[in-house]
Parts: C-alpha cells; structure tokens; sequence
C-alpha cells in the first residue's frame, strides 16, 4: 500500500500535522531549555513522586534522544541524559510528565490499565493487520482482507486510549510542578509550550492511525482482488 499515491492522500492531513509538532516541540524545547530551574530532571521527578508517596519509584538515566518513558511492570522512571541531569524548564516539564504516568499507574488510573493491556495487540496489529488485508485481497479472501483490518483497528483503540493518558499526565506534571513550587506560575508558559507541542505528536499518531484504518477499508474492505 506504501506505494499507492492515494494511501499518501488519505493520510496527507496527518503527516502535515505530524511535521508540524515535531517543529513545534524541537522550538518549544529549544526555548524551554533556555530557562534555568532549580532543580535537574531527575531530582524534580524524585520531588514529585516522593511528594506523592511513591518513593519506590526508581529514576534511571538511558541513553537516547528524549527516550523518557515510565514502564509500569519495573516501577522505574526513565530518563534520558538531556533530562536527566539538565536544569532547565524543558528537563522538569518532561521528568514531571512521566512522573505523573507513575501516579496514574499508583491510583489505577483506567485509561492507563486500558492502554497497557492494549499494547502487545497493537504492536502485533500495527504490521501484520496490513499485511494481512494485502494478502487477503491479493489472493481474493475476504475474512482475511477483514481479519486484517480488525487487527489495525486494536492500533487505531490503543492511540485513541493513549490521548486521555497523556493529556491527563501532562495535567498532573503542570499541578505538581506549580504546586510543589518547582516551576513559578510565569514560568509555566514554556512548560506550557513543551506539553503541548508533545501532545501534538500524539494526536498527529492518532490521526494517522484512524486515515490509514479508513484507508484498508476503502482499498481491500469492497474488492476481492486486486
């Protein structure tokens, strides 16, 4: 399908807006960073979660360009070297984020227990829910032109639970950090500006995901061979 001009039309609007946050968090970010805090990433992240009783949270540094993420399975926040270490706004803005997808995984937060059961189908669904539907259609099976694409459809469920989970984390990163006194209120604009620009990325992945779900529909879903 990656050689068809029209799968590029379907999804045309999402990779305009997928290059458009990626400008936008590479500025926001360049500007955030900028502006000292007083504390490093690591050790607002460790105020955060230890002021929500999480203190059995670990920090880690791993290597890799804004690689931050929270795994949820060893209870560890991971933090890349950028953040990690760097006294900045754009270093406490991202620490806080993922420190508040560890408080959602400590309160049960159901979009959360969603979102990571979801994930192993989605990573299965993403590739071979495509190459499936192609099969399918090649050699005129319509259950697995259809298998196919109900498999994509687990990628487009997992990136739609995704949005609340990380608008929801950047809300709690933006209270705790105001809160605990880590960043002043006039200083939260660049915050502000990184969070959403990354919130960005995510709803541009969503977008995408849904224009190339409508896509398998309109190119195998109707036709038996192709």
């Amino acid at each position: 399908m990656f050689w068809d001009p029209m799968y590029f039309v379907v999804i045309g609007p999402a990779l305009l807006l997928s290059l458009w946050a990626q400008f936008r968090v590479k500025s926001a970010y360049a500007a955030a960073q900028q502006i000292p805090a007083p504390l490093s990433g690591a050790a607002a992240a460790r105020h955060v979660l230890d002021s929500a009783g999480l203190s059995n949270v670990a920090i880690e540094q791993v290597g890799g360009f804004l690689s931050d993420h929270y795994d949820p399975r060893e209870k560890v926040l991971r933090l890349s070297p950028e953040v990690y270490s760097n006294r900045s706004l754009a270093a406490v803005g991202i620490a806080a984020h993922e420190a508040g997808h560890a408080i959602q995984d400590a309160h049960g937060y159901a979009p959360l227990v969603v979102r990571n059961a979801a994930v192993p189908l989605a990573g299965f669904g993403s590739n071979l829910g495509i190459i499936l539907a192609i099969i399918g259609a090649v050699v005129a099976m319509k259950p697995l032109v259809w298998a196919g694409i109900i498999l994509f459809a687990a990628v487009v469920f997992f990136q739609l639970v995704n949005l609340p989970v990380e608008f929801n984390a950047s809300n709690r990163a933006r209270a705790q950090l105001v809160g605990l006194g880590i960043v002043g209120r006039e200083e939260m604009v660049y915050v502000n500006n990184v969070l959403n620009a990354a919130a960005l990325t995510y709803v541009a992945a969503t977008l995408q995901a849904i224009l190339t779900l409508l896509y398998l529909i309109m190119r195998f879903g109707n036709s038996s061979r192709d």
